[in-house]
């Protein structure tokens, strides 16, 4: 037991991110007495990847949809007042936000995805900077907790939300880094790894998510909420802010149908795994895709590949798993409704992202050949994105109401 926490046993404790529902829910029922005042005092600790007593660790299953954030929000407000689980409630939002504000600026995301194609052609013709991010990808700076987390990182696909930030702020203003290879190194290894979440968590430490607002990594700070595991050295002094020549309009959220024409085939992307419960009828056929190589120029993790197919597969019938992963989505959609004989496919509404940019390519190809996409967006979401319309205060004001809304207020 830590002296740090009087109150509270930080005891030694390793999560097991198998890609299951039933592991998910698992984890959640283990933390969930934990989702009050302990959360409250000690998650923006990193103890280290064997003693994770402190936070959910629920992103993984999370940001698939094995478990939605509102049966999380549900589960912990029946254990807690929202009062005593605010900060935890706080933290789901944050998500929530991020999801929210990409969904009605997309062009980050592409432009995000252009700026890793030219960042990489700039570190290539630089001799001087590709060593550094050779060393910085190999965890071999000599920064001891950068270099810590680098090997954390790849071997368990998991990082600290803290230490999320540390890395991002080391890997910008102390490597001095571009800050989208970063990035994209996240998400080539974060088994949670999201387009949203991601990609606006750098922008924020680089300042240019809130313009001109960065997030400085500090030696004393990284010691304090490492419980002095790491003493780093050499550290930037000051964090310039990143600027970038583009506007990124606000657009509205796309509209989406809430009727189901039956009889139809449903689709399961890795965006939202729990999609079989929205249906209002059950589904001729269930097929699932998956878009996991898309989110890098470069090949993904194994252990990222696994837990979205592990997910995936865990909710499929068996002659209906996922053998390989395909760009052009309309050619085993089409597939898939000629063999059930239905003109319709349903799939829970995919967000930003890598299954996004399938499906809209699909659809006119789908149109053509007589079958229509339906996308159904969740009634969390159609009511808490809209509010993500600027900084997340926004947003934090509004959460009594949408709490309310869905009738998870106490």
């Amino acid at each position: 037991m830590t002296q740090l926490f009087p109150d509270f046993e930080i005891s030694s404790e390793f999560v097991d991110f198998k890609p299951t529902r039933t592991d998910g829910l698992r984890r959640l029922e283990q933390f969930l007495a934990r989702t009050g005042r302990h959360y409250a005092s000690t998650r923006n600790y990193d103890f280290g990847e064997g003693r994770r007593s402190n936070v959910s660790a629920l992103s993984p299953w999370l940001r698939h949809r094995l478990v939605t954030e509102e049966e999380l929000l549900v589960r912990v407000l029946a254990e807690h007042s929202p009062s005593t689980a605010e900060k935890f409630v706080q933290e789901v939002f944050w998500r929530t936000y991020f999801k929210g504000w990409l969904e009605q600026r997309p062009s980050v995301w592409a432009h995000y995805q252009r700026g890793v194609m030219s960042a990489l052609e700039e570190v290539d013709g630089d001799v001087e900077r590709h060593a550094r991010f050779k060393d910085a990808l190999a965890g071999n700076t000599g920064i001891d907790c950068f270099d810590s987390w680098v090997q954390e990182l790849v071997t368990t696909g998991y990082l600290h939300n803290h230490a999320r930030m540390w890395f991002a702020s080391i890997w910008i203003f102390t490597l001095r880094l571009p800050w989208q290879l970063g990035a994209d190194f996240f998400l080539q290894h974060l088994l949670d790894g999201d387009p949203a979440s991601n990609t606006l968590s750098w922008r924020w430490v680089g300042g240019l998510h809130t313009k001109g607002k960065t997030y400085l990594a500090r030696p004393d700070n990284i010691t304090k909420y490492t419980e002095g595991r790491f003493r780093p050295k050499g550290l930037a002094t000051f964090a310039e802010p990143l600027d970038e020549y583009v506007d990124h309009p606000r657009i509205p959220i796309a509209s989406t149908g809430t009727q189901i024409k039956a009889p139809y085939v449903l689709l399961l992307t890795e965006e939202d795994l729990s999609g079989a419960a929205i249906k209002s009828t059950p589904p001729v056929e269930t097929i699932g895709l998956l878009a996991t190589h898309g989110r890098s120029p470069r090949p993904v993790a194994n252990a990222v590949d696994a837990f979205a197919m592990g997910s995936m597969n865990g909710v499929l019938q068996p002659e209906a798993r996922v053998e390989r992963p395909v760009d052009d989505w309309s050619e085993p959609l089409i597939e898939a409704a000629q063999k059930a004989g239905v003109t319709s496919i349903v799939t829970p509404y995919a967000p930003t992202g890598p299954a996004r940019s399938r499906l809209d390519r699909a659809e006119p190809k789908l149109k053509d050949a007589g079958v229509t996409l339906c996308r159904i967006m969740r009634p969390y979401d159609s009511i808490a994105w809209p509010h993500a319309k600027a900084g997340y205060f926004g947003l934090k004001k509004k959460i009594p109401m949408i709490l309310s809304q869905l009738k998870l207020a106490g």
